[in-house]
């Protein structure tokens, strides 16, 4: 059973997480996407797998996500790697790990790179949609909508069966954050995994991502049927066989 916990930052602001601690071990972080919580199916099955496999794990709500504090509405990619950041440092320590980002969460992933290097020893991608903001909602946004977000600060947009209310200043804080322009020197193995029918962000993302390695053991599976979550058994089985292969290639 799960047993989720708050990280307290300030007077005004905790953040909720999972983990599962095993000192000097290492640990699966998993950085969920855009307005997602960790009482999803894949926190919920990664946890599972590292406490089955004796590995410490961590999972977050970023500030307005979930049960953390905190408007949506006001917060953005700048804090929300913050975030991540913090809770890496209270939780995980010096310990080494392996970051999985699903959707938002590849970005917030690949923010993580500046701060601890050395500590990241693998990187496993699904559905990763770095600088989606700007490159998948803004400028396919009509006239209309940008009008609106200009003017009244934010517009209620429809995808993919959600609704998502998008603020004028998360569009501009993601320009702030670009990382697809940024090389990355690593020896880590980096996989990522894309959907063949993912309707919400192209594969091609995935193919940029890997593009950042320079010297890094690069893969990229293309799951035929496959939707933008990769929520289902199978899927997650296939990760964790690569998450196996990641562990034999570290030890």
């Amino acid at each position: 059973m799960k047993k989720f916990k708050y990280l307290k930052i300030s007077k005004t602001k905790k953040l909720r997480y999972i983990d599962n601690y095993f000192k000097k071990k290492l640990y699966i972080i998993f950085l969920p996407g855009f307005m997602s919580d960790v009482e999803g199916k894949k926190p919920t099955e990664f946890r599972k797998y590292a406490v089955r496999n004796k590995l410490g794990f961590l999972a977050l709500e970023y500030t307005g996500h979930g049960k953390s504090s905190g408007q949506f509405t006001k917060s953005n990619i700048t804090e929300w790697s913050n975030d991540t950041k913090k809770l890496i440092k209270k939780i995980v320590k010096r310990n080494d790990f392996i970051l999985i980002g699903s959707s938002m969460g590849a970005w917030i992933s690949l923010k993580q790179f500046k701060y601890f290097k050395n500590q990241i020893k693998g990187f496993i991608g699904i559905g990763s949609a770095p600088e989606f903001l700007d490159r998948l909602m803004w400028k396919k946004f009509t006239k209309k909508i940008k009008a609106e977000i200009r003017k009244e600060g934010k517009s209620l947009i429809k995808s993919d069966g959600y609704e998502y209310p998008i603020t004028y200043q998360l569009i501009k804080d993601g320009r702030k954050n670009k990382v697809l322009s940024k090389k990355i020197k690593s020896k880590i193995n980096v996989t990522m995994f894309h959907g063949q029918k993912d309707t919400v962000v192209p594969i091609l993302f995935s193919r940029r991502v890997l593009k950042l390695f320079v010297g890094a053991k690069k893969k990229l599976f293309i799951i035929k049927n496959g939707d933008h979550s990769l929520s289902s058994k199978n899927n997650i089985k296939k990760i964790f066989e690569e998450l196996d292969s990641f562990r034999n290639f570290i030890f």
